[in-house]
């Protein structure tokens, strides 16, 4: 018995068949890649994963717990080149665990034009940012400030009873929040 050798047609048909099945694959790693970084973020807000806090509602019901208490210290930078000064009004608080509390930071535009800026913020230690959850906060938005303008900006927060009952936390004693205020870029030039 002899084998033919594969027709051109069946040739065609496969190698069709094989750049339809590639261009599907990286249309699907495109998709997954412009998916990621929020896909990334809301993982992060969920578990707590690098220091990212929770976010709660602001009808949230926390019950404090009498007597127990931790100092919450406040971090605050900006991009190297960005014209603000950022800083907590108070570098730390002592704050009853399950107490709502309000941390206040001052930023200002030290140029002579306005500037857009966004923060990112982060928890340490990590395995504490599951437990810090903010009602309110400035980083949740971008925020704008005209020329010599002075703001004080609010975060409204509070640690969640249950890190008590985390082993990885029972010697955690302070919980540092840092934001990092970044320009926003504007049409194509940072602001």
């Amino acid at each position: 018995m002899t084998t033919l050798p594969p027709s051109p047609f069946d040739r065609d048909r496969r190698n069709r068949r094989t750049m339809v099945m590639m261009a599907g694959v990286g249309l699907a790693m495109l998709g997954l890649g412009f998916a990621s970084v929020p896909l990334y973020r809301i993982f992060c807000e969920q578990t707590g994963f690098g220091g990212t806090t929770a976010r709660a509602a602001t009808d949230v019901d926390v019950h404090e717990v009498a007597g127990r208490t931790m100092s919450i210290r406040f971090d605050s930078n900006v991009q190297p080149g960005m014209p603000w000064q950022f800083y907590p009004e108070h570098h730390t608080d002592t704050v009853t665990i399950g107490r709502k509390n309000m941390a206040i930071f001052i930023a200002r535009n030290m140029s002579d034009k306005p500037v857009t800026g966004t923060a990112a913020f982060n928890v340490t230690p990590t395995q504490a940012g599951s437990y810090f959850a903010k009602i309110q906060c400035f980083c949740f938005t971008e925020q704008t400030l005209q020329p010599g303008q002075e703001v004080r900006m609010p975060v409204l927060y509070f640690v969640d009873p249950k890190i008590l009952d985390d082993p990885d936390n029972k010697d955690t004693q302070q919980i540092t929040l840092s934001y990092t205020f970044y320009p926003v870029e504007q049409g194509g030039k940072p602001s």
